[in-house]
């Protein structure tokens, strides 16, 4: 399995590198509820540090990076958030070829992103730096905008709206 497709599904929340349990039940080849059953039947090998559920916030704002739909075809539940470590418990509850082959996969990507950030640190700095300011800043631009859509839906709203009342045929 390619490193570069498993680095593109390891997300930072809460200030850790996760995976979630959609992506870790695509790789691996199974269905999202019978990876998160599993789980459940082996809940004491999976603390708070080796695996979370998101909440709501962080759910929207997730599914706004990754552009995964809202209602129909969607998930009905939030998804669950697996550390680096909660990933390789898993490799000892999915015993398949393939969830072994998968594991050893993910390893090796968290293991070259953990490199490559120590490697290029104050790169990485920068790189942080130069996004928190410019997500500020595009924030108020987002908010600018649909102040400014929602003003014109609410004036053509009000062209559209139909007069009542008496007509006069006189001008005065």
């Amino acid at each position: 399995m390619q490193i570069e497709i498993i680095q593109t599904k390891i997300y930072k929340i809460r200030g850790q590198k996760v995976m979630l349990d959609f992506d870790l039940a695509e790789l691996y080849e199974v269905e999202t509820k019978n990876l998160n059953l599993a789980v459940k039947r082996n809940l004491k090998r999976f603390p708070s540090d080796f695996m979370f559920q998101l909440n709501n916030p962080e759910w929207k704002s997730l599914r706004l990076q990754i552009e995964t739909s809202k209602g129909r075809g969607g998930t009905r539940y939030l998804p669950y958030a697996f550390t680096e470590q909660g990933v390789a418990m898993l490799s000892g509850i999915l015993n398949s070829e393939k969830a072994i082959d998968v594991n050893i996969s993910i390893m090796r990507a968290f293991v070259f992103m953990r490199q490559y950030a120590l490697t290029h640190k104050d790169l990485t700095e920068k790189l942080q730096e130069l996004e928190n300011k410019y997500d500020k800043q595009f924030k108020d631009v987002y908010e600018a905008i649909n102040f400014l859509l929602q003003k014109d839906n609410q004036e053509t709203e009000q062209k559209q709206r139909k007069r009542i009342g008496f007509k006069s045929d006189e001008t005065t």
